[in-house]
């Protein structure tokens, strides 16, 4: 679980988080969303322990990101996927090697290993045929096409699963997803809503989602978190949000309205 208490954090004169509360239940699926420059993406970084708080807490499983020493945040960051709007995939490398560069980074030189970690992983997000229903000679076709390909042979959408599959290397406890959804055509979102969705269910993975897209968080949230100029305005469960009667929260909703949510 994650408990973010009273957190502050200013840049300068500029006080960006002003005292944010929230939880993230494990095993759920939690959309943080809000208007452009509220702090939902610095929020995201203090949570994985790439910035520090000014002030206040913020715990996973009971460690406070801000307090442990810098090998246990390490030991923890392991437990952690992220996947980063665009994808940032490195252009010069294949598909394979982009998934398994953590690994590579950390040491790892166990060819077998790598390769049986990309399959997997490649297989989680639906990029390769289901071995058990079509076969290992399409499997093994298919795994060479894929994994030799580079960035700029993918469409958006199989980026995003490629960005997808390297955070789940190493079956990490919990997947923080920034913006998946950006730059893609309704379509595509769709395919990655479900996909966030159905690997927080089959994987039993905590999911955090950074996201302006209203659309995807009446998909997959089980959590909604709105956070507007540096607090809190609303948390709790998606028909909780429908009916609130918070009138920043329902103003910010009201565009969605229109569209049948």
């Amino acid at each position: 679980m994650i408990q973010v208490r009273g957190v502050k954090k200013s840049f300068g004169q500029k006080e960006v988080l002003r005292g944010i509360d929230l939880d993230v239940p494990t095993g759920s699926t939690t959309c943080i969303i809000g208007k452009s420059g509220c702090g939902k993406s610095v929020l995201l970084k203090h949570i994985v322990g790439l910035m520090r708080a000014d002030h206040g807490s913020i715990e996973v499983d009971g460690k406070d990101i801000n307090t442990i020493e810098r090998d246990e945040l390490f030991a923890l960051r392991r437990r952690f996927g992220f996947v980063f709007q665009g994808a940032a995939l490195f252009d010069s490398l294949t598909v394979s090697e982009n998934v398994v560069i953590g690994l590579v980074e950390n040491g790892e030189t166990n060819d077998e290993l790598l390769d049986s970690e990309a399959r997997r992983v490649l297989s989680s997000v639906g990029l390769l045929p289901d071995i058990s229903q079509n076969g290992e000679p399409d499997f093994e076709r298919e795994y060479k096409i894929l994994s030799n390909k580079k960035p700029s042979d993918l469409s958006g959408g199989m980026r995003k699963r490629v960005g997808v599959a390297r955070a789940l290397v190493g079956s990490p406890d919990y997947i923080f997803y920034d913006e998946p959804t950006t730059g893609l055509d309704p379509v595509t979102s769709q395919q990655i809503d479900d996909l966030v969705r159905d690997l927080a269910k089959k994987l039993k993975v905590t999911s955090v989602v950074i996201t302006h897209d209203m659309f995807s968080v009446f998909n997959m949230a089980d959590r909604v978190v709105m956070i507007d100029d540096g607090v809190v305005l609303f948390q709790g469960s998606v028909p909780e949000l429908r009916e609130t009667k918070e009138p920043q929260v329902t103003e910010f909703l009201e565009r969605y309205v229109a569209e049948g949510f």
